[in-house]
């Protein structure tokens, strides 16, 4: 099938897209949705612009829609976009794992529109994953944290296998979803099989609430390096 995938440069719709493509499916576009406001229901807001980079990276056709991170008018501006797609695509791709409320609505703009949901990663245990996704060789890196489970000192932190054998344990103590689909965190891919470059964040500051234990990196210096 020929499908747009939905990508906020993380590391759920960047491994869905290696999954699909696996499958034997087509990945005709990347539809990123830049959201206004940092607290978007659906849609990433650190690092959105670094997309770009890693679409080209990828060599897929990017499409990016700005829009003002209102819950309800989000919706529609994505629908507007695969709307302008319709005959050229048959599916959305997205990498959602657990969140019932971002798979439920765009289930539902696709069934609007006469399209199929594929989403690989849908139902998989969290910690599982993140395994098979460090596995696969994406490097990961934590842009933004909102729970008071995780502290500021795992903003900008890249992880690995002992780190999120630490987040699993954090998780029994201080319940919360390990692969962030409740907004927990948000990540990062700096490198992944797909890529043709690294994206390389070198340089950031961090931004950290204490009041509500939330915070996010602010980027300040980015290599591409060839692979």
């Amino acid at each position: 099938m020929k499908l747009a995938a939905l990508y906020s440069g993380g590391k759920d719709s960047t491994f869905a897209i290696i999954k699909a493509k696996k499958d034997g499916n087509e990945i005709t576009h990347l539809i990123t949705i830049f959201p206004k406001r940092e607290d978007s229901y659906m849609f990433h807001y650190p690092c959105i612009k670094l997309t770009k980079f890693q679409a080209e990276s990828i060599g897929i056709k990017h499409i990016i829609k700005k829009s003002s991170g209102n819950k309800y008018e989000e919706l529609e501006d994505l629908k507007n976009v695969l709307k302008n797609l319709k005959g050229k695509i048959d599916g959305v791709l997205t990498g959602a794992v657990s969140s019932n409320y971002q798979k439920s609505r765009i289930d539902s703009i696709c069934d609007s529109l006469g399209l199929v949901n594929i989403s690989p990663l849908w139902g998989k245990d969290a910690y599982e994953l993140l395994k098979e996704e460090l596995k696969e060789g994406l490097d990961i890196i934590i842009v933004a944290v909102a729970t008071n489970a995780l502290d500021e000192s795992w903003l900008g932190k890249k992880l690995n296998f002992e780190n999120i054998k630490e987040l699993k344990k954090m998780s029994i103590k201080k319940p919360f979803n390990i692969q962030f689909e409740g907004g927990e965190a948000e990540s990062f891919v700096e490198n992944s099989p797909i890529f043709k470059n690294k994206i390389i964040i070198n340089d950031f500051d961090k931004f950290w609430d204490s009041k509500t234990s939330s915070g996010y990196i602010i980027v300040k210096k980015t290599s591409i390096i060839p692979k």
